[in-house]
């Protein structure tokens, strides 16, 4: 019988000593100097402000209308490290000003290393208490986000997909703008309900009503919102999916009244009908109502605020968008903690940031593209960029993005041509 061939540590000299064997073997890979990793640091933060356009204003109260075309700015935060990368994200100039960004921006994140995302974060936070409420949540959001966009610019990845990568599409629902007294736009129930056949047949997975409020003269209304309801009830049939934000006007009886009527009309959920921030109004709502309650929006606290509803059963579904709670991360957080109770957790409003996270869990079932009006084109490309980072196919499907970072492509060229100033 042949013998076997001798292993590599056989033909190694004194191989009848397995110490000598060993230590010879490790001696054979070539040996490179120990290096301490370089890790790249924050060297600029700036902010660009430029001209834009709009064609929605705001009512006294700072709901959304069609309006017409006029001028408004936008401002765009860039972090770039001392190895040429950048990250980008958009805010108001107002939440971006000098002030803001030279006290508490510039002082976490220089020479920082981009990539401690969550240390820049917590670091941002704390200094929320100490400056006297110039450091917005919807700041803090904005900053956060411009440190993903980096990191996924520089591994050329899309942000999704850092986050873990859950899908690769998503369903939409159209959300509409508040009624108005506009002829032909969302001023009776009819008109409800006319939208709501165009929003079918342009391919929505699911509807969301914003109803009336004030300064509408007549509004807030139970008896008109639950009359809009059923219009788009009859309009849509009965197994289509909606949900109504009645705005936070009504007190506990309203509340309870209208969200009996559109539990009767079989809607799928009841969104911000009272206060958010009375916590315990909505755990009686959500005790006596059988249709489930969405979570808060807007309520300060981040995610502690959203654990204590979760925790007191203030709601059946939890509720988080990006400019909410300071961030992508915190999103995520709020995400995670739901889905730990079984617990749905619904997107607020559109945008790469909140597309973002939508593409990496698994615990919701929609994203928000609006708002929606008969006389508003949602589908028309904000000057800024090159194209939409929301594009709608035929089915009512949104394609995350597969290009690196937020996925945004921006018109860096119309940037530049309409700067108002810099810091």
């Amino acid at each position: 019988m042949a013998r076997a061939p001798k292993t590599s540590l056989e033909c190694l000299p004194n191989n009848d000593d397995p110490s000598r064997r060993i230590h010879s073997a490790a001696s054979a890979w070539p040996r490179t100097q120990s290096r301490k990793p370089r890790y790249v640091k924050i060297e600029q933060v700036s902010v660009t402000v430029f001209k834009t356009t709009s064609k929605t204003v705001h009512d006294t109260d700072g709901h959304t209308h069609p309006g017409p075309e006029h001028d408004t700015s936008n401002a765009m935060l860039t972090v770039t490290t001392d190895d040429g990368h950048s990250g980008y994200s958009f805010g108001s100039p107002e939440g971006l000003r000098p002030y803001v960004i030279e006290n508490f921006i510039k002082k976490v994140f220089l020479g920082e290393d981009p990539m401690d995302r969550e240390k820049l974060w917590q670091a941002l936070a704390r200094w929320q208490r100490g400056s006297g409420a110039n450091l917005t949540d919807r700041t803090l959001a904005v900053a956060e986000t411009a440190l993903w966009d980096l990191a996924g610019r520089a591994l050329n990845t899309p942000v999704w997909k850092l986050l873990g990568g859950y899908r690769d599409s998503v369903p939409a629902y159209g959300s509409t703008m508040c009624g108005d007294e506009m002829e032909g736009g969302l001023a009776s129930p009819e008109d409800y309900a006319n939208f709501a056949e165009w929003m079918v047949n342009r391919g929505y997975k699911a509807i969301k009503l914003h109803t009336w409020m004030p300064p509408v003269s007549w509004a807030p209304s139970v008896k008109m919102d639950i009359k809009a309801c059923a219009a788009v009830r009859e309009a849509v049939g009965a197994d289509f999916p909606l949900m109504l934000d009645a705005n936070h006007w009504y007190s506990r009886t309203q509340a309870y009244e209208l969200g009996k009527g559109i539990q009767d009309l079989g809607y799928y959920w009841f969104e911000e009908p009272m206060d958010e921030h009375s916590t315990e109004s909505y755990r009686w709502l959500a005790a006596n109502l059988e249709i489930p309650i969405l979570g808060p929006e807007y309520a300060y606290g981040k995610f502690h605020t959203r654990a204590e509803w979760i925790a007191t059963k203030a709601c059946d579904i939890s509720r988080v968008g990006v400019a909410d709670v300071g961030g992508i991360g915190p999103s995520m957080k709020v995400a995670h903690l739901a889905e730990s109770f079984n617990m749905d957790c619904e997107i607020h409003g559109g945008g790469a940031d909140n597309l973002a996270v939508l593409g990496a869990i698994a615990n919701a079932r929609w994203y928000e593209r609006g708002l929606l009006h008969p006389f508003v084109d949602f589908d028309e490309v904000p000057a800024h960029l090159n194209r939409r980072i929301d594009p709608m196919d035929d089915d009512g499907n949104i394609p995350l993005p597969t290009r690196p970072g937020l996925g945004e492509d921006i018109n860096f060229d119309y940037i530049a041509d309409n700067v108002i100033s810099t810091h």
